[in-house]
């Protein structure tokens, strides 16, 4: 069985804002996950803004499922989240039990491809966040886009290493900010504006 802990002390592992605010996550004790910085999460959704009430979510790579947890806690409405590995499925779901929002999210495990065929409607923020040293940002965007998977106002936030610069235009989506925090950067990718027809 997987032995699961929670952090104390770190900010990386609670909900930074929203109506779960200081609820603490549970990580595996050895810490073979890698949670996105508290910092760089916090950073992050101060990128995208307060506006996520009635959102569909997709958290893909979602690791402890921190990032689409604190969107469910800032007002979104349904969470999808996406993973591999068996222990990390399972360390999700008890994040979502002890949080309590099993009914607004829906947990898929498999390949990073397996699971965006498994959604079948837009999403209005997707969180990207890969094995740095994996090289599958590119594609993971190229599928979205082909899948249709973000909303016409929707938002892709793409977290890789600093030291990798994405395309300006991958797919239909054009990259509208980045943003680096130490070794981690934020790519913010956006649809082109010939694809949403403006």
């Amino acid at each position: 069985m997987l032995k699961l802990t929670v952090w104390k002390g770190a900010d990386t592992l609670r909900i930074i804002a929203g109506q779960l605010k200081g609820r603490k996550l549970a990580a595996p004790a050895d810490k073979l996950i890698r949670p996105t910085p508290g910092k760089v999460k916090e950073a992050l959704f101060s990128m995208i803004g307060p506006g996520l009430e009635g959102n569909v979510i997709i958290d893909l790579f979602s690791g402890t499922g921190s990032l689409g947890l604190e969107a469910l806690s800032r007002g979104a409405e349904k969470a999808y989240f996406g993973e591999k590995s068996k222990a990390a499925v399972q360390l999700i779901a008890d994040n979502i039990s002890r949080l309590g929002v099993g009914d607004r999210c829906r947990l898929i495990r498999g390949d990073w491809k397996e699971v965006l065929l498994q959604i079948h409607e837009p999403a209005d923020m997707i969180f990207l966040d890969p094995p740095y040293e994996a090289g599958l940002m590119q594609s993971c965007l190229e599928t979205i886009w082909q899948l249709k998977l973000l909303a016409q106002d929707g938002i892709i936030a793409a977290e890789h290493d600093a030291h990798q610069i994405l395309p300006d235009n991958i797919g239909g989506f054009s990259k509208q900010k980045v943003k680096k925090y130490g070794n981690t950067a934020i790519s913010i990718f956006i649809l082109t504006s010939e694809e949403t027809g403006q």
